[in-house]
């Protein structure tokens, strides 16, 4: 049996077109419908929010936002490699049932977009991971 909500969800996928196991999700009783929460007009609501990011404490509280709100981590951080250009930052948004494959791939995509509008984003990333050598001592 599926669960009864009172907030609007997002709509289901074209079968076979995602894995998000909505449905599965729908049916545990005790189940995080967090992810659910986010439909089509909040998604674009939030890339647009993502887009527009121009600072990296903006970047964090957002990450922070959507961990309380979606359940869900944004793990943005320097690949395994050197990193050279913007495609060396790993860009990762957790994969947790009822979150839309579109979701997955639209949200990292924002947050490289807005890295790419403001590189001193990325410079703070680096220098949040020591990667400049820069730790604040004399």
């Amino acid at each position: 049996m599926l669960q009864q909500v009172s907030f609007p969800l997002r709509s289901e996928c074209p079968p076979g077109a995602c894995v998000c196991d909505r449905e599965r999700l729908l049916g545990e009783p005790d189940a995080d419908l967090r992810p659910l929460r986010l439909t089509r007009m909040e998604e674009q609501k939030l890339i647009e929010r993502i887009e527009s990011i121009a600072t990296y404490d903006e970047l964090k509280r957002l990450q922070d936002r959507i961990r309380s709100n979606l359940g869900v981590e944004l793990k943005i951080a320097p690949g395994p490699n050197e990193v050279r250009t913007l495609r060396g930052i790993v860009i990762l948004l957790e994969d947790r049932p009822g979150l839309c494959r579109k979701v997955r791939q639209s949200i990292p995509a924002a947050v490289r977009k807005a890295l790419d509008r403001h590189p001193e984003i990325t410079w703070a990333i680096l220098d949040a991971h020591d990667l400049f050598g820069i730790d604040g001592r004399d």
